[in-house]
């Protein structure tokens, strides 16, 4: 086994113990705060931020699986490539980079401006500080590791951009449900908004991760530029 295989074993691994470890000892109180009510049994899956921690667990499960059983990445791939590294391919486009990105960055700067928006500090002893760092720090750091390390053609603007509104739809239709049955948003920063702000602050999400996908695209544009261009030639 290869030592990037073992390096995508290891991260996977890391992200998948993260989200059992939330799902199964992170239960936080309702007269605690209304952050820990859930719904059903879905539990942590109201949080945007847990759909990415397992987004980023398949993901570089995926990346393992590529390097042991599929086209492995420490060259551009060849005309023909495994169905996986094709899937791979797409996957860090479309979701894991735009998704890590934005969710690592509106939390940490909302957190910044003022935490109990997002982290209000009474949950602190449910939730551990290195658990944080998992599922909003690590995930920036491990896929921007992957952008500058492994080789891909990024997908036309159509599919990829597609891909990642109709996840960010389904995602904030998933919240209005919650608040339809619960009369509780997800995230305490959408209760000191009114409509027309909500609509905004909506909008404004959804240019922000259209932004970070070019700003992916961009990125790998210029990081792999040489490997672009001599691929672009083979055909």
């Amino acid at each position: 086994m290869s030592a990037k295989a073992i390096l995508y074993f290891a991260i996977s691994t890391h992200f998948w113990l993260g989200c059992y470890y939330d799902w199964n000892y992170v239960n936080i109180p309702p007269e605690v705060h209304p952050i820990g009510v859930s719904f059903g049994k879905t539990k942590k899956l109201k949080f945007l931020t847990y759909w990415d921690a397992l987004l980023q667990s398949f993901f570089f499960t995926i990346c393992f699986l590529n390097e042991v059983i599929g086209t492995s990445d420490l060259i551009p791939p060849p005309k023909k490539t495994s169905l996986i590294r094709k899937f791979k391919d797409i996957l860090l486009p479309s979701l894991a980079f735009p998704l890590s990105m934005f969710v690592g960055l509106t939390f940490w700067a909302l957190y910044a401006i003022d935490r109990e928006l997002v982290f209000p500090k009474v949950i602190d002893p449910y939730f551990p500080s290195w658990l944080n760092h998992v599922m909003h720090t690590n995930i920036m750091i491990f896929i921007l590791i992957e952008m500058f390390t492994a080789f891909r053609k990024y997908p036309s603007r159509k599919i990829g951009l597609g891909i990642l509104t109709v996840f960010m739809l389904a995602y904030l239709g998933w919240i209005h449900v919650i608040h339809a049955y619960t009369n509780l948003w997800v995230y305490p920063v959408l209760d000191v908004l009114n409509l027309p702000g909500r609509v905004g602050f909506f909008l404004g999400l959804f240019c922000l991760s259209s932004g970070l996908y070019l700003l992916g695209e961009k990125l790998n544009a210029i990081v792999w530029r040489k490997q672009l261009s001599e691929k672009s030639k083979r055909k």
